[in-house]
This record gives structure tokens, sequence and C-alpha cells, in this order.
């Protein structure tokens, strides 16, 4: 008999009627590599020989402990073996399992009683019915607060793979007897919650059969337990304030996690009397599943697998019949209190997993067809109903050469199948040329067609080989194309009548809109001299728009500095004067001068009632000053000195023209070159401000007297004599700012300069940002479409700040073409839907940071409201017609959200491609240019959407899945961030890959 020292690990064994498997289990701890182990064994109220078996076993081995209970069911029995226990490590396993004869060796090093404890786990395969071993299952990694995450959702561990403190057993209270079923997952949920630590061992020590039918009994039991623990598990959630629900937190909500159950369980069930409708009534709530497509068909498929003992997912193919009801009908369940067409991307996204396991199978599953072709052999295909989605697997030789997936129009002629190799995958050279009367017709035809570059090439030298091969080819590739079989119920076919059909009543197509077009900007002639330089500047009236109210206020500023008692004042670079007329009021004499002669002659003209006043043409820079005067004013000119001794020469110069006492005063902008750490405009100058206060309090005769300061520029008024003592006042600028002056400021801190990383940066990806609407008030529900217009300010002033400029739909599609990297800091602005508030709100603050925007237009809803919100609370109005046109000739590009705001995925092909183009076919007409971008309403792409779109017309279309766009994104499939307006503005500079980067 097998003596038992004081055990480092304690087995607990729940045994119900298990007198077959039992010796097996028992057998598997006998055989372990280490032998200090203790098996609490609890027969469960058996009716079968399970305690007779026990005691026997129990007998020749003191190391196995048994007891007995009248049928409580596996939790209690569990807690029962636990109290019994007298090891520090516990592992809980079922009376028909076994372990690997290293598992106590590999696991009781990982596991510690300590704080916080630590709980090793370990990989397992189940053993179907017929004794095959399956594949290894190898659980996730479950570090920090992932393994809240994943026991929130589901059991990510199976029962005697793990062994964990009795202490911690003890701490979280056992297993939770009123639990049938789940009880497992429940001890593991609050294990995590109460801080354990979480440690895998990559190997695979623990087997678990499956019994035939085991899982189908107790499917409502599965059910309402999941809905217990995943309830339990929100609530400790909230009990540790943990992160809001969602998937982009990690944690997934209980009414998915509890559909995610109900899925699997019906799956792995495959009980045709198990009503679908009745577990679904368990649940407290039938959640949108929209955004969860992936996700549940690889439950759904992680299910069927284990129900019927395959492990690959292309041995479902066999069992097809027997799955597909109970498939269908739980997609139906599932669409149902979903978002329309998420049925479709459940089926699409399990049919592309079943089909990657295995290109060679062919099968139907709902709406789409797998078709594997052998290009040797190739035969008509019928259309399976109601399949619209094709995925065309391509072989040669047994070999994959290609894949199209897409539209289904119609059957799959070998002419369909032909010129979907050649065309779509681009597999021509594995298709066979047909030695047959037709095929040499065909290619015969074709090369007439092209006698005149054939019969060029053939009478020139051997350079021309290469040219000569490859109209060859083409040739052959036009007659095998031609010479085919083909009908006009063929995939083609169908596809040119839709076509045709649609093109007999179609939107009208753009054309030039009438009005006024926006003008050329004719490049500048070369200048050969300064005076040349300013006279082209004054060629348009008005240039820097002197009558904006920052302007106004910033002369106001200046005349406040002007001293009582001026008789003779100089002003330089006056401009058209419009300071000038103001200055007259002020000052007994005023001379006024400009290098530039149309500036003067409008001066002129705007102080022709000012009597006072003498303008004239003058070079200050090269030219003599009028000397003796009381006063100089020159200011918004001195930026452009070539270099700092030019602006010192020319500092010394004014101040030569004062007499003793006399008064010298600027106003100058901040510029971010000179003064990189705060506000200021993006000029390009060498210096601004800063500098020229600098240069002018460096000068022996001038000493600064008094100073206006605002945010964006400083007015100085130095004097030539002695001061007491400088005095600063701080001023705000005028408001609001014109867009022409307001795109050159950037605002805040140091950041990056746009034209230095666009020399010193290049990159591989495209941030796309995603905004709805621009906004303060709007329905609760609607939060997080919903970003103020302040919260918008900072952060577009955040990306001007950090060098970003902003890219259209098509630059961004021909650059992600070009393969090449993209120069400095690209970032591409969207709005979905074409609200209002995108003209009141959105669009001034674009302009103000020189940031254009794509915005997506539902065409047949211009004028009105957001009513697929109204669910929500009142709907938002949306742009009009004349609202969308201004816009556009102000620079704001707009492409396709559809006509109705439907889900693609909703629509059936050819209403799918009839939406497209209609509201493709609006857009052209109201703006008179061509459009070529789409974003689908709710981000609802499937397998059909990039193809549909192409027929369609457009070139680039956007999805709302979270990353950058790269070079390998689809051009119909461009992902994009979404800038919520739930969250916090700190969040946005984590967005855009600047964690911790001032905004504000």
């Amino acid at each position: 008999m097998v003596i038992a020292a004081t055990p480092d690990i304690s087995f607990l064994i729940p045994a119900y009627n298990a007198a077959d498997t039992l010796a097996e289990c028992l057998a598997s701890l006998q055989q372990q590599s280490r032998s200090n182990w203790q098996a609490v064994v609890v027969d469960d109220g058996s009716t079968d020989r399970t305690w007779e078996v026990l005691e026997s076993i129990a007998k020749t081995d003191s190391r196995i402990l048994p007891a007995r209970q009248p049928n409580a069911g596996a939790a209690a029995a569990r807690n029962h073996a636990a109290r019994l226990a007298a090891a520090p490590l516990l592992c809980m396993l079922d009376a028909d399992d076994w372990l690997d004869p290293t598992f106590i060796e590999s696991m009781q090093p990982v596991a510690e009683d300590s704080s916080p404890a630590a709980i090793a786990y370990c990989a397992f395969r189940r053993v179907a019915p017929d004794g095959r071993l399956m594949q290894v299952e190898q659980p996730p990694i479950l570090t920090g607060d992932v393994a809240k995450h994943e026991f929130s959702s589901f059991c990510a561990l199976a029962i005697h793979t793990v062994v964990f403190p009795r202490s911690l057993f003890e701490l979280v209270g056992g297993m939770d007897e009123s639990l049938q079923t789940c009880e497992d997952w429940d001890l593991w949920l609050r294990m995590a919650f109460a801080g354990a630590e979480f440690r895998r061992v990559d190997k695979c020590l623990a087997f678990y059969r499956m019994k035939a039918d085991s899982l189908s009994g107790d499917p409502i039991k599965m059910v309402r337990d999941a809905v217990r623990v995943t309830t339990k598990a929100q609530a400790l959630r909230m009990q540790q304030g943990l992160s809001a629900e969602g998937p982009e937190t990690g944690w997934i909500t209980p009414p998915v996690s509890q559909l995610r159950m109900l899925a699997w369980v019906v799956s792995a069930g495959l009980d045709p009397k198990v009503d679908i409708a009745a577990l679904a009534a368990l649940l407290p709530e039938m959640p949108d599943a929209a955004g969860y497509e992936n996700f549940l068909a690889g439950v759904i498929l992680h299910g069927l697998q284990t129900g019927l003992s395959t492990d690959r997912a292309d041995d479902l193919v066999d069992a097809l019949d027997k799955w597909r009801p109970a498939f269908l009908l739980l997609i139906q369940l599932i669409e149902k209190h979903s978002l329309p067409g998420t049925g479709r991307k459940i089926i699409e996204a399990a049919s592309w997993h079943i089909s990657a396991a295995n290109p060679l199978r062919s099968f139907a599953l709902g709406n789409v067809q797998v078709v594997s072709a052998a290009l040797e052999t190739l035969s008509r295909i019928p259309k399976a109903e109601p399949a619209d989605t094709l995925v065309m697997h391509a072989r040669s030789g047994g070999q994959h050469v290609g894949t199209f997936v897409g539209p289904l129009w119609g059957d799959l002629s070998i002419r369909a199948q032909i010129r979907l190799t050649m065309h779509e995958m681009q597999a021509e050279e594995h298709l066979q040329t047909p030695p047959t009367l037709a095929y040499i017709s065909s290619w015969t035809r074709e090369a007439l067609r092209g006698y005149r570059a054939f019969g060029g090439l053939i009478i020139r030298n051997g350079r021309r080989r290469g040219r000569l091969e490859r109209l060859l080819a083409h040739l052959g590739r036009k007659a095998l194309l031609a010479s085919a079989p083909s009908d006009n119920q063929d995939n083609d076919a169908r596809l040119s009548d839709i076509l045709r059909k649609l093109e007999r009543d179609p939107a009208p197509l753009f054309s030039n809109p009438s009005g006024p077009q926006p003008e050329e900007r004719n490049a500048a002639p070369p200048v050969r001299s300064e005076e040349e330089y300013w006279e082209h500047i004054f060629e348009r009236p008005d240039p820097w728009n002197y009558v904006s109210v920052y302007e106004q206020v910033k002369y106001e500023h200046t005349l406040n500095l002007i001293p009582e008692g001026i008789e003779k004042a100089l002003e330089l670079a006056c401009a058209e004067g419009v300071f000038t007329e103001k200055l007259a009021r002020r000052v007994g004499r005023l001379t006024a001068t400009d290098i530039s002669q149309r500036a003067i002659d409008r001066a002129v003209e705007r102080c022709r009632d000012h009597r006072n006043v003498e303008l004239r043409v003058l070079d200050f820079v090269r030219q003599d000053l009028p000397p003796e005067q009381d006063l100089v004013v020159c200011s918004e000119v001195l930026y452009y000195m070539k270099d700092e001794e030019m602006l010192a020469a020319a500092c010394l110069k004014m101040a030569a023209a004062l007499k003793p006492n006399g008064y010298l005063i600027t106003a100058h902008a901040h510029i971010r070159e000179d003064e990189p750490a705060r506000t200021g405009f993006d000029w390009g100058n060498p210096f601004g401000v800063g500098t020229i206060k600098q240069v002018l309090a460096a000068q022996a005769d001038l000493a600064l007297e008094e100073t206006i300061e605002t945010e964006l520029y400083a007015i100085h008024r130095f004097r030539k004599g002695p001061v007491a003592g400088p005095v600063l006042r701080i001023e705000g600028h005028g408001t609001p700012l014109e867009a022409d002056v307001a795109k050159h400021i950037i605002w805040g801190p140091a950041g990056v300069n746009r034209e230095v990383a666009w020399t010193t940066e290049v990159t591989t990806s495209v941030p796309i940002l995603m905004y709805h609407r621009i906004a303060e008030q709007g329905p609760a529900a609607l939060r997080r479409f919903r970003t103020p217009p302040e919260i918008f300010r900072k952060q577009m002033q955040f990306l001007r700040r950090q060098g970003f400029y902003t890219l259209t739909a098509q630059t961004l599609a021909d650059l992600l073409r070009s393969g090449e990297p993209i120069q400095g800091r690209p970032v591409m602005l969207t709005f979905d839907d074409a609200y209002l508030d995108f003209l009141t709100d959105a669009f001034p603050i674009l302009a103000e940071n020189d940031f254009s925007a794509e915005v997506f237009v539902v065409t047949d809803k211009t004028g009105g409201r957001s009513d697929w919100d109204s669910a929500y609370g009142e709907p938002a109005p949306l742009m009009s017609w004349s609202n969308i046109q201004e816009l556009h000739k102000k620079g704001i590009c707009f492409g396709s959200h559809l006509a109705s705001h439907t889900p693609a995925s909703a629509m059936d092909n050819e209403a799918f491609l009839a939406e497209a183009k209609l509201s493709r076919n609006a857009l052209q007409s109201r703006l008179g240019t061509a459009v070529e971008s789409i974003a689908l309403p709710y981000g609802a792409t499937d397998f059909r959407v990039p193809g549909i779109l192409a027929h369609a017309g457009y070139g680039v279309g956007f999805t709302t899945r979270p990353a950058k766009a790269t070079f390998s994104d689809n051009l119909f499939g461009l992902p994009r961030l979404e800038v919520r307006g739930d969250r916090p503005l700190e969040a946005f500079p984590e967005l855009m890959g600047l964690p911790g980067a001032y905004i504000g």
C-alpha cells in the first residue's frame, strides 16, 4: 500500500456515476512524476458502482481519501472535498478527466500561497467520445486586469487546468453551490477580482473527456447560470470602479457575454429539440451584436467543432446539413435585435474561416457561396440560392493560385470564371489554352484587330522580343475569354443587364455648374526687385484686410501710445492709408510713405480730405528718411528685413530721423519661428516682434518707454532720450479673427513646425479622424457622436501646433496607391452625415486652423433632419444643397453617405448598387465635379462592398474600423479613428499617437 506524507497539492474530485472512468482518472495521479499529492474523492450520491470502485482503489493508496454525500451537485462536492483537503495548493479534477504525468512537476512551482496569491494554469486537449485527441486549446495570457476582463465575459480556463492556493479558495468563499453549471467560471471571476495573479504554464498537461450528448441536456442551465455570473461580474467591476464597458476598453457588456454563451450552447448542442427563442428569453436583454460579428462567428465555430468533435474548421463542411438549420435560426435571432446586416457579416466571417482552413472545399452557407475551381477542368457552376456573395478559390495543379471575394450576380459560366481568374486574381498564367477551333478563330480575329502593332513588332529586330511576347500573351488571353462558353444567365451577363437598367434612368450626371467659377491662380511673374514685389502684392486692393476687427483694434492700441502734442510725424510702410487717416487726426503734419506706387495711389484717394498729410513713394531701407521728426511710426514691415544686420541698419536710420526726445512706435506680431515657445504666427519670417524689440532696445539713442502686449502682437513706444522706466500694459486682441488671419496662428507652447516636418519626416500610415456633429446640445444617448465646438477648436489647434496638414480623399488614395513614404505629418478629417452644425460650428474652426475636410452626405436627406436618430430624441438638422455648394466653393470636399442612410449590409446587391450610383450622381450633378469617395452608414461593409462600389464609380471608401490607414489597406476599406465626444480632451493626443503632448 502507498503511504501518504503531508501532501503538497490536493485534488478535489467529485464523482457521480463515474464507475467507468474514475480508475483512469486516479491512475493519472498515481503516474505523476511527483508523488506527494492527495486526492479527495467525493461520491455525490452515485447510483452505480462508483463507491465500490473508489473504496477498492483507496485501500491500496492512502493518498486517496474517499468521502460520500447525498447528491447535491458538483459545486457542493468540491466544497466538501476542499474541507477535507490537507495540502496548501488545490486543483479540481473531474472523475472522467486525467492529467499528464508531469502536471504536478510543472504546475506546483508556479502557484504560490503568497500576497497576492499566484494561480498556475495550462493548456488542455478535449478527447472525443471515440477517443480521438482534439487540438490543443491554449488559454489567453491573463496578466493584470486582463483576467478581470476575460472572466467578466466567459470562462477562459478549463476547470482541471488550474492550481490555486487553498487560502485563496477559502478567502473567496469556495464554490457557489447555487450554480448547477459555470461554477468554475464564477470561482475564477471572484479570484481575479480578489487580486490573484494568474500565471500561464505553456504546456498541455490536462485532458477533458467529451461525453456523447453531454452538452445538449443542460442548455437552459448553462444560459441561466451564465446570466448570473456575468451580472455578478458587472457588480464587481462597478464596486472596484473599473473602466466603462465597451470593446475599446477591453470590457464586454453583460448582454453580449450572455449572447456569447447562448450562441456557444446552441452551436455545441445541435439539439433539434432546443427552442432557441426560449433560450433567448432567459437573457435579460438581447444586445445589438453589430461590431461583434467576427467575435460571435469564432464563438459559434468553436461550439460547432466542440459539439461535432472536429479538429479542423473545414471538417464542418461534411456535416453542413446537420448544423446549418440551427446556425441560420441563431443568425436570424441575432439579426432581429441588431443593426440590419449584422447576421450577414457573421455568416461571412464563419464562411471565410471555414474556407480558409481548406480552399479546396466548396459549399454554400446562407448568402455566401464558396467555390473551389480547378483551372484545368473548368465547368459551369450554378448560383446557389439565396447566395449573393462569392468566395472563389482558383487552383492549378492542386495548388491554390488566387482568390476572389465579391458580389455574386448569376451562375458562374466558364467564361465568368476565366474573367475572374484573369482580371480579379491576376492568375491568367495558370489558365489552360484549349486546342479548339473556337479558340483558334478567336485568336485570329484578335490578331487581325491588332495587326499594325503585331506586324510592326515582327519586322523589328530582337530588341522587341519582350514586347512581342507580351502582345502574344495578351492576344491569347483575349481569345481565351472570347471563346469560353457563357450565356445570358451567367454572372457577367446579369451584372451587365443591371448596369444597363440603371443607366436608362440615372440621376443627372454632373455638368459645369452655373455661376462664377473659382479664380484660377496664375503663377506670379518673376520678381526682379523689391519694388516689383510690393507692386505685385498691391495688385489686389486691401491685400491684408486692413478693415478687419483684428486690424482695427491693433490701430486703436497704436493710437493709444501716441503722446499729445506731436507736430511732425513720419509713417513708414503706410500701405493704402487706412491707419494714415486715423493718425492724421492726432498729429500736426504727417508724411506717409510706402515702397509701392499702387499703395500710395490708393492712400492718396483715401486721405484726400486731410490737408496735413503728404503721401509719397519711399524705400526706407535704401533711401534717406526725412529728418527732425517728433514721431516715427513703423508697423508690420520690419519682418521683411532679410537678416538682423539689415534690421539693425533700418532701426539706426529711424532713430537718426527723430528729434531729441522724439518717439518711435512699432507694432509687430509674435512669429513662431522667432519665439517657438509661445503663441505666434507661422509666416516663416526669420524674426518677429521678439527680435525686433531686442534690436531696437540695443540702439544707443533709444529707450523703451511703454508696451502694449497682446497674445498675438506687441506695440512698443521708444523714446530718443531718458525714460523713468518701461510701462507694460496687457490688452486683448480684436475678435473674432478673420480666417485669413487665424489660419496662420499656432496656439500654445512649442510644437512641430509644419514645414520642418515636411522636410525631415516621412510616414507609412495616415490617421483618418471620424467626427459626426460639432455641437453642445443633443440627445444624451448620442453623446459620443457630438464634440463641443470649444473642444473641437482645441483639437484642431493641437493638430496645427504639432505640424499636421490635411489630405483630401483623392490625394490620400493617390498616395496609398504609390506605395512611397508620405512626407510630413498628414491627417484626414472626415465628418459623417453632413449636419448643419458643420457649416455653423465646424467649418469656421477648420478655416481658422488652415484645415480642409471630407464631408459625407446622405443625399436623399439634405435640408432635412437625421431621422435615423429619431429613437434617441429630436433629430438634428442637416445641411441643404445650397449650404453644401457654398462650402464646396470654399475648399471643403464632399463624398457619399449613400442616399437613405441604410446599412449597406442590409441591402441586396442590386439595391445597394442602385443607391450607391444614385447618391454619387446626385453629388456630381450638384457640385459640378467628380465624386469618388464614400463612407458607408454605420461602417456597415461586407464582402460585396468593394466590388459593388467599384461598379458604381467610386474610387475610395471609408469604414469605422479603428486604425491608421496604411499601404496594405484595401482602398474601399480604409479605417478611421473615431473622435468620441464623451472622452476627455486629454484622450486626443493619445489617439494621434502623441500621448502626454500639451492640449488646451
